[in-house]
C-alpha cells in the first residue's frame, strides 16, 4: 500500500516538477485518468519486465490487467505510483507525473499483500494510516463499513482471516476516497467464497465516477468485474478491449454422428480452419446465424444431429489462444 499526505513528498516519490492544484483539477475532470506511452522497465542485468506499454484508462471504468505471474502487472503499477522509475517512456496519473504528491492525494492503492501491525486492531491500523494522510478518524468507520468489516474493526489484525486482511488492505486504499483505486491481486490466497466476496466488493467499488485498475491472474475475477481488459505476457500488452471485443463473434457447437462424416461435411460447409474438436463436440468459428443452414445440410447428408447451439468463447479460451500465439 502507498500513503502520502497531499502536502508532503514521500521518500519514494520522484523529483518531478510540481503542478498547480487547478491544473490537476482540470485534468481529473477529463476522461482519461491514466496515460502511458512506450512505458518500459528493465531491472539490472535482467530482461525487460515491461516493454513499450501504451495505456489509456478512462474515468469511471474498471480496467483489468490480466496476465500470468511475471507478466509485468505489478511492475507497471509501481511505475504508475512513482515507486520505481521507468527505463523508458512516459506516464501521467490524474494529469500529474507518477509520484507527484497532489496526484497521489487522489489515488488509493494496494500493491501485493497488505501489511499492518499485528498487535493493533483493524480500526487502529486504519487510524494510523488516516493520520499519515491527514484524514479524520471518521473516515475510518466509513471505509470499514464499505468493505464489510465494521463488526470486526476492534479485533487484532493477527486474528483476521486472509480474506479479512485483504479487505482491510482495500479499506486502507479507500481512505482518501480516491478517484483512482489500484488493486494488485486482491483475491490472492483467498478460498473460493473469499474470491466471490472480493469480486462483489470490487464490482461495488467500481460504480460511479471512480476508476479501478485491477491486476489479476484469475480469469474469473477479471471476467466478472472489468469493463475493459488488457492482456499482458512477458511485459507486452498482447490484446486489449471489452470482454465482447476479446471474445469475438462467438460460434456454434455441434454434436452429431457418425463423427467422420460430420467432420467432412462441416469442413466442406465452413472450411477446415473454422472447425475444431474438443470434449466430444465440433466447435465452429462461424456466425451463429448459420445454425439453420448447417443443421439442414447435415440432415440431408444423413448425419444425426444431437446438439446444435450458439456458443460464446470464454475469456479462458481467448487467453489461452493469445498466450499460445506468443510462445
Amino acid at each position: 500500500m502507498h500513503f502520502e499526505h497531499a502536502d508532503q513528498r514521500g521518500p519514494s516519490s520522484l523529483p518531478e516538477p510540481e503542478m498547480s492544484a487547478s491544473a490537476i483539477a482540470r485534468s481529473t475532470a477529463e476522461s482519461l485518468l491514466v496515460e502511458a506511452r512506450g512505458l518500459s522497465k528493465r531491472y539490472q542485468r535482467g530482461p525487460l519486465a515491461v516493454d513499450q506499454l501504451d495505456l489509456d484508462i478512462k474515468r469511471g471504468e474498471v480496467y483489468g490487467f490480466l496476465g500470468p505471474n511475471g507478466a509485468g502487472k505489478t511492475t507497471t503499477i509501481r511505475m504508475l505510483l512513482g515507486l520505481i522509475r521507468p527505463t523508458a517512456g512516459t506516464a501521467t496519473v490524474l494529469g500529474a507525473p507518477p509520484g507527484n504528491a497532489r496526484g497521489l492525494a487522489r489515488v488509493g492503492s494496494m500493491v501485493e499483500a497488505p501489511a499492518f501491525y499485528g498487535n493493533l486492531s483493524g480500526r487502529d491500523n486504519l487510524r494510523f494510516c488516516a493520520r499519515l494522510c491527514g484524514l479524520p478518524d471518521q473516515r475510518v468507520d466509513e471505509v470499514l463499513d464499505e468493505v464489510g468489516l465494521t463488526s470486526r474493526g476492534r479485533h487484532h489484525y493477527t486474528a483476521y482471516s486472509t480474506g479479512m486482511k485483504q479487505r482491510l488492505g482495500v479499506a486502507a486504499a479507500l481512505l482518501k476516497n480516491p478517484d483512482l483505486l489500484i488493486l494488485d491481486e486482491p483475491a490472492n490466497g483467498l478460498d473460493p467464497q473469499g474470491i466471490v466476496d472480493m469480486r462483489e466488493l470490487v464490482r461495488r467499488l467500481g460504480q460511479g465516477q471512480r476508476t479501478v485498475l485491477l491486476c489479476s491472474h484469475l480469469l474469473s475475477e477479471v471476467e466478472h468485474v472489468c469493463d475493459r481488459i488488457g492482456v499482458l505476457r512477458g511485459g507486452h500488452k498482447i490484446a486489449e478491449g471489452t470482454l465482447e471485443d476479446l471474445r469475438g463473434a462467438g460460434g456454434l457447437l455441434v454434436r452429431a454422428h457418425p463423427e467422420a462424416d460430420v467432420r467432412a461435411d462441416l469442413v466442406r460447409l465452413v472450411g477446415e480452419k473454422a472447425v475444431s474438436e474438443r470434449d466430444g463436440a465440433f466447435h465452429l468459428a462461424v456466425d451463429p446465424a448459420r445454425a439453420g443452414e448447417i443443421a439442414t445440410a447435415l440432415a440431408q447428408a444423413g448425419c444425426v444431429v444431437t446438439e446444435l447451439r450458439a456458443e460464446q468463447r470464454s475469456l479462458e479460451d481467448v487467453f489461452l489462444e493469445l498466450t499460445e500465439e506468443e510462445r
